[in-house]
């Protein structure tokens, strides 16, 4: 049987409801000439869709992207579909038709490759697929995207995962850590160990809650690229398997400002407004 769906291969994507993330009343004449100042501008597209490979096998795919007329930089677009190589197309009708091929390339090579595995399905079964862009935020020209991922092809359990990233408006670049910090990567992770069960992943056994600081697979906490923030906190995001046992599922860590203290970039600061 055929290995289960790695998660954050996000290659196929997107589903799409029409949504807006717009912090100020806009004329609805701007909105219609698409030209609205400071302001970005949202839409999405979706596919949701599913096929029978065998009488026992139903696959089902859902995936949905995000769409930003208002972004013209191609090199921040590439960036904000950086799961996604193949797409050249960044208008919504472009990233419906790469989603729609996305979809049919996938039940294809499902169906054309079920000669190694098909036998073993015995019983009803249904696997899926199913990834999804979310604007989560967008605050001082900071925009803040979740790329979520999850799927099923056999096994004891489905797998899921997240991909967090933040995109500088302002400079038309995807923000680093070094664009919110200069401690060294080694001080963050001793802060990050520190701070492992400050938000707890609500794993619970037979005796209540279990710390995440009792399911670690790591003797060290990466300071990864997988961040986001608030006017509080900067949070790193952990997949499940990432530090800790997939029964631990996902797990954030905060780091306060204050932890940060004396080595926040100025310009970040100043934009975030921390005192």
């Amino acid at each position: 049987m055929k290995n289960t769906i790695a998660v954050l291969a996000l290659s196929s994507f997107f589903a799409f409801t029409a949504c807006k993330k717009n912090e100020t009343a806009v004329p609805a004449t701007a909105k219609a000439e698409n030209k609205i100042s400071n302001e970005l501008m949202v839409d999405s597209v979706k596919v949701n869709d599913s096929t029978k490979i065998t009488d026992s096998l139903k696959v089902n795919y859902t995936s949905k992207l995000l769409v930003f007329p208002s972004i013209k930089d191609k090199k921040l677009l590439d960036s904000i579909y950086f799961q996604n190589d193949k797409i050249k197309d960044f208008s919504k009708a472009g990233l419906q038709a790469y989603l729609d091929k996305e979809k049919n390339n996938y039940f294809t090579s499902l169906k054309n490759d079920n000669k190694d595995w098909v036998s073993d399905v015995t019983y009803a079964q249904n696997w899926y697929s199913s990834s999804h862009m979310n604007l989560i935020s967008n605050t001082n020209n900071y925009m803040h995207i979740q790329y979520v991922g999850s799927g099923y092809e056999g096994g004891a359990h489905d797998n899921y995962g997240f991909s967090e990233r933040v995109f500088d408006l302002k400079n038309s670049k995807k923000l680093e850590l070094k664009d919110i910090t200069s401690m060294p990567k080694s001080n963050i992770e001793t802060i990050l160990m520190k701070n492992i069960d400050k938000i707890n992943s609500g794993t619970m056994d037979g005796d209540g809650e279990v710390k995440n600081s009792e399911m670690l697979l790591v003797e060290k906490i990466p300071a990864s690229d997988n961040f986001y923030f608030d006017d509080k906190n900067l949070y790193f995001h952990y997949s499940p398997y990432e530090i800790a046992a997939f029964a631990a599922g996902d797990i954030t860590i905060p780091v306060s400002w204050e932890d940060l203290k004396g080595t926040l970039n100025a310009e970040f600061k100043e934009r975030m407004k921390i005192k």
